[in-house]
Formats: structure tokens, C-alpha cells, sequence
């Protein structure tokens, strides 16, 4: 079989049959691979007239590709992967390329990017964000690994990813699990931007009495300033949803238990190894674990009246404005977390991040997008060492003004008994971090008398112990 195309897919779901096309309609031939051959065939029918090919045999699919061949694997992370790795390998050649375009986590990458390096085999681990419509339309693509290994598929990355002023949102981050660790990080600050903006919704319609049309009108409205972003957007689409199978609105038939894949808790995870505060997001995770206690939540009800039983009356307009306000202020602080988090990685691991390049790239395409991060993006241009956003000139005023907003908000909520944990969370990371003095001496002190840990004093140097 003559080897004629430019680009291998393996993993022919929905995201891979998009991201293919996307490869076609800019110009590059592409071959794809599943062993699924219902799914073979629907990438043919839907490629019809472009420069695709479907196949589900292995060996098959790798002679058709150009050497150095560029294979990309978009299925499900964990021993899949390794899995479809392994059946690759006798059909490969010294120097072909492997591109592992799923959620995995980057220990695995750097595992496999050793395993290959020793079989002569390139490998790089690549985040894609945008989800489906990303994958077809132009999505953020997060590359991490050997520069030379992205160069050879750089100009098709580049082709098939979003723009922003022209800019395609993609660039080679830095070596070994570099763009694995970013992409889960981007999943972090995700999870904590969905909970702030669901807490939101809550005070809204609980607080100010908002139907879902009145939710829709805020979120359309917020979405034209400075909240604009692709989560405020799908917000506003999701109140003008009727359901189907029955009156009313789909909102209000989705049953609150929101499930994970995962990504949220490793950034967690790694946070605290790292020794990162990121309370945000750790909020976000923990309330999904909450919510999925729905059985519990019910039987608690009855015992437990609400907080105040005679709650304040509010005007409507004032609590529309102070949740606005206090969303922009969280989710600042919220990619200020996520942000800090990957200074101190690329220190860690040596991945040699650019934090103006993450935030240039994160501008288009992934679910993360936000005007806001134009703003960060500078901010990281004109201080390329900057380690926490809290200390750019560029957000001191939006804190400053925001804080108030959050305060009253948080007041209101809980007068109301609504559970506001990312708020909550967002606003004392806010006032810890601005603060010069915390009350972590008690701990130190505490911790010296039960275990002899020793305390460092205010006035002078050393190390001290005490009899307690």
C-alpha cells in the first residue's frame, strides 16, 4: 500500500472523527484508525469528497501514513493507552511518532515517553480542550515533550487549531508531561469556574427569585463584559432549553449529582504535594463528591431548619449586581490558584513553562476561554516572572472592588443557608494571601508543644524549642 497520507488518528469517537476533518479541511491528508468498523465507516461517510480514510486494521492503517509517520491516539486515558501503544509498536519505524491527545495523567507521560525514547520511538503528550465542536471547528492544543518531536507535526497543530487575532492556540509548552500537566490544570481551574458559576445560579434564583428566562437575559448579559467567556455563554444557552419529555425547563429535570473524570481531584492531589493552595478548586471537587450523596442530603433535610428562619428581603437588581461582581472576583482568583500552581510545576519539573504562552493559548478554542485571560496574558508579558497573578498591577483594582461584592453576597447566602464553598473558599484565599500576619504561629506553637517541631521566632534568627 502506497504510504500517502500526512496524519494517523487512532480513536474514531466523535472527537476524533471531528479532529480528523478539522486535519482535512486545512490541507492535510489523514488516515484513521478503530477497531470499531461502524465507526471507520462513519468517518468515511462524513469525510466523503476530502483526502480520509477510515481502516480497522492496524497494520493497514500504519502503512498508509508518510515516515516519519504522526500517529495520534484520542481514547480513553489509562491502560488503553498503553494498550493501543503496544499494538503499534511492531508496525513502527525508528523515529515514527506517537501523540497521546487524551486527558492522562502526566506520571503516565513521563513513563511513556521514556518507554518509547528506549524503542526509538518519538512520543509527545499533548492536552486538547474544546470538546467536540472544538475538535472540528478549532481547539486549544496543549503539546508537551521533545521541541523536535512537536516540529514535525507543529504545522498541522497549528493549522488546525483555534485563532485569536490570528494567533493559533497552540504552542510547544515545555519538556517531558508539560502539556499533560498543563491541560490538567486547565481542567482544575474548569471544575472550580463550573461551581462558582453554579453557587451563582443558586443565590440568583433562590435569593433574587430568577426564573430561568431572567438567569438566561443575566448570563447573555454578563457574557458581554467582563465575565465574556465560552462557560458564561453555554450558561445562558442552557436556560432557554425546553425539555422534550415533559413542561418546563431541562434545567430544573437534571438531577444534581454531577459526576468526574478525575483531572479535578489529580490537580488537587498535585497541589498538595507541590505544597500549592488551590482552595478553589479543591472546593469544586469536594462538592461533587458532596452532591453525589443525594440519598444523604435528602434524609438530612428534615432535622435541620434553614440558618435564619425569616430571611431578609433583597432587591433583585442589587443581588444580580453583586453576584456578577463577586463572580468576576472569584474567577480571578480562581486562575490566579491554577496559574501559581503551574509556576510551581515548572520549577518542579523542569518543564520550562512560559506562563504568558499558557495564557495565550488558553484565549481560544478551550473551555476555559475568557476575556479574561487576555488581560492575564499581558500581565505575564509585561513581568514574564511574575508567580502570582494577585501581585499584578492590572488586577489590583478588580480585587479591590470585587471583594465587597463577594462579602455581601457570601453574607446573603448564608443568611439563606446555601452552600457556598468556591466563594467561600476564593474569598479567604483572597484575604490570606493579602495578609501579613496569619495566626499560623498558634500552630507552629501547637506543634512545637505536642511534638517538639521546633518554631522559628519574629525577632530574631534560629530555630527554637520549648518546654511547654
Amino acid at each position: 500500500m502506497t504510504s500517502t497520507y500526512d496524519f494517523g488518528m487512532i480513536g474514531l469517537g466523535v472527537m476524533g472523527r471531528n479532529f480528523l476533518l478539522n486535519v482535512a479541511d486545512h490541507g492535510f491528508s489523514a488516515a484513521g484508525l478503530d477497531l470499531d468498523a461502524e465507526k471507520a465507516n462513519a468517518l468515511d461517510e462524513e469525510s466523503a469528497g476530502k483526502p480520509v480514510k477510515g481502516t480497522t486494521n492496524t497494520a493497514e492503517f500504519v502503512a498508509m501514513l508518510k515516515r516519519p509517520r504522526k500517529i495520534m491516539l484520542l481514547v480513553p486515558a489509562g491502560k488503553a493507552v498503553d494498550s493501543v501503544i503496544e499494538s503499534l509498536i511492531p508496525h513502527l519505524d525508528k523515529g515514527d511518532l506517537i501523540i497521546d491527545g487524551g486527558n492522562s495523567h502526566f506520571e503516565d507521560t513521563n513513563r511513556r515517553q521514556e518507554y518509547l525514547k528506549m524503542k526509538e520511538l518519538q512520543f509527545l503528550g499533548v492536552g486538547v480542550s474544546g470538546g467536540s465542536e472544538g475538535a472540528r471547528r478549532g481547539p486549544s492544543i496543549m503539546p508537551g515533550g521533545n521541541v523536535e518531536s512537536y516540529q514535525l507535526v507543529g504545522p498541522i497543530l497549528e493549522a488546525v487549531s483555534a485563532k485569536v487575532d490570528g494567533v493559533p492556540c497552540v504552542a510547544h509548552l515545555g519538556n517531558t508531561s508539560a502539556g499533560h500537566y498543563v491541560k490538567m490544570v486547565h481542567n482544575g481551574i474548569e471544575y472550580g469556574l463550573m461551581q462558582l458559576i453554579a453557587e451563582a445560579y443558586d443565590v440568583l434564583r433562590t435569593v433574587g427569585g430568577l426564573n430561568n428566562e431572567e438567569l438566561h437575559q443575566v448570563f447573555h448579559n454578563w457574557n458581554q463584559g467582563a465575565l465574556g467567556s465560552f462557560l458564561i455563554e453555554i450558561t445562558a444557552d442552557i436556560f432557554t432549553k425546553r425539555d422534550e419529555e415533559a413542561d418546563g425547563w431541562l434545567v430544573d429535570k437534571i438531577l444534581d449529582k454531577a459526576k468526574q473524570k478525575g483531572t479535578g481531584k489529580w490537580t488537587s492531589q498535585n497541589a498538595m504535594d507541590l505544597g500549592i493552595a488551590i482552595p478553589t478548586i479543591d472546593a469544586a471537587v469536594a462538592m461533587r463528591g458532596i452532591s453525589s450523596l443525594k440519598m444523604e442530603r435528602k434524609q438530612a433535610e428534615p432535622h435541620y431548619t434553614r440558618a435564619v428562619e425569616n430571611t431578609p428581603e433583597v432587591d433583585k437588581g442589587q443581588v444580580v449586581s453583586q453576584v456578577g461582581e463577586a463572580l468576576h472576583f472569584a474567577f480571578i482568583i480562581t486562575y490566579a490558584q491554577g496559574m501559581r500552581l503551574l509556576a510551581e510545576a515548572s520549577e518542579e519539573y523542569g518543564y520550562g513553562l512560559e506562563m504568558e504562552t499558557v495564557a495565550r493559548i488558553w484565549r481560544g478554542g478551550c473551555i476555559i476561554r475568557a476575556r479574561l485571560l487576555e488581560d492575564m496574558r499581558r500581565a505575564y508579558q509585561e513581568q514574564p516572572a511574575l508567580r502570582n497573578l494577585l501581585l499584578a498591577p492590572a488586577f489590583h483594582e478588580s480585587l479591590l472592588h470585587g471583594q465587597h461584592a463577594a462579602r455581601a453576597v457570601l453574607k446573603t447566602a448564608i443568611d439563606f443557608g446555601l452552600p457556598t464553598l468556591a466563594l467561600s473558599s476564593a474569598l479567604a484565599y483572597f484575604d490570606a494571601s493579602r495578609n501579613p500576619r496569619l495566626p499560623l504561629n498558634l500552630v507552629q506553637a501547637q506543634r512545637d508543644y505536642f511534638g517538639s517541631h521546633t518554631y522559628e521566632r519574629v525577632d530574631k534568627e534560629g530555630v527554637f524549642h520549648t518546654e511547654w
